[in-house]
């Protein structure tokens, strides 16, 4: 685990699932637990990169709507709403723990182009030299590849190529599940969840599900997808449930945790 416990420059991914309760609206105690525990980490020496999900999911909870839109346009709308109210939140809550945050929103076609994605570097670079904590989100009010069901847009692939982009150490996917399980664990009661995976094959794609909560658009299979990105590139990702922020302070203590991808599991002594 020492990948993991030595790691430095971390980007952590948060979903729409873990931000928000059942009705769309920020699960307030949630966002705070996470901003402190972050900050500390930032405190501690290692370099903290943001990726949130929950826009369209805070929108819709901003504006009262209890089911998501299916029209492409109200989706952007609800997602420049709800990225209001995220920015807002973040930037007060790690303000409390004397954090300065920047808000970072991406597109596909920005991370393509060779120009532009040496721009993003840059701005990465001065960002984290100066300690501050970027907050990353797909630009939904311009790139739709998330909206309409793109494989592409999903914010565990952005992650994925924000870990690449910044060469961070590790990649933490925090979820409403604590791992992938050898079977759905809420049909399967003898599912067990899977430790260690040392690297993405089919048989490790056909155990992730599909489509996540009717608030987001991740699931199981996104996730996989993305460790397999950066596993390629010798980052190490970790998908963990993130109920309760904290249990990132055992992760980089060596606890086991969620499961593991691009590690092999550690020979008992």
């Amino acid at each position: 685990m020492s990948e993991i416990t030595q790691a430095k420059r971390i980007v952590v991914k948060v979903g729409t699932s873990t931000l928000t309760y059942e009705n769309g609206k920020l699960n307030l105690r949630r966002v705070e637990a996470l901003c402190r525990v972050l900050s500390d980490l930032q405190n501690g020496g290692r370099e903290v990169v943001l990726v949130t999900s929950g826009a369209i999911g805070v929108g819709m909870g901003k504006l009262g709507l209890r089911e998501r839109p299916a029209e492409t346009e109200k989706k952007q709308a609800l997602a420049a709403v709800g990225q209001c109210e995220l920015m807002f939140i973040y930037d007060k809550f790690f303000g409390e723990y004397n954090r300065t945050v920047a808000q970072v929103l991406l597109t596909g076609d920005v991370v393509d182009d060779p120009r532009s994605r040496r721009n993003v570097e840059n701005t990465f670079r001065e960002l984290i030299a100066m300690g501050i904590i970027p907050v990353v989100n797909e630009n939904d009010t311009v790139a739709i590849d998330e909206l309409v069901g793109s494989h592409i847009g999903d914010n565990d692939t952005l992650s994925a190529m924000v870990a690449e982009l910044i060469e961070a150490d590790l990649l933490i996917l925090l979820t409403d599940i604590d791992g992938l399980y050898s079977a759905n664990p809420k049909t399967d009661p003898e599912a067990r969840r899977i430790p260690y995976v040392a690297g993405v094959t089919d048989e490790v794609r056909a155990l992730a599900g599909g489509a996540g909560t009717s608030r987001g658009t991740g699931g199981m299979a996104t996730k996989v997808k993305a460790a397999a990105m950066v596993n390629e590139r010798g980052i190490p990702c970790c998908v963990m449930s993130g109920a309760n922020p904290e249990t990132l302070y055992q992760l980089f203590d060596g606890c086991q945790i969620g499961t593991v991808f691009g590690m092999k599991r550690p020979k008992q002594p």
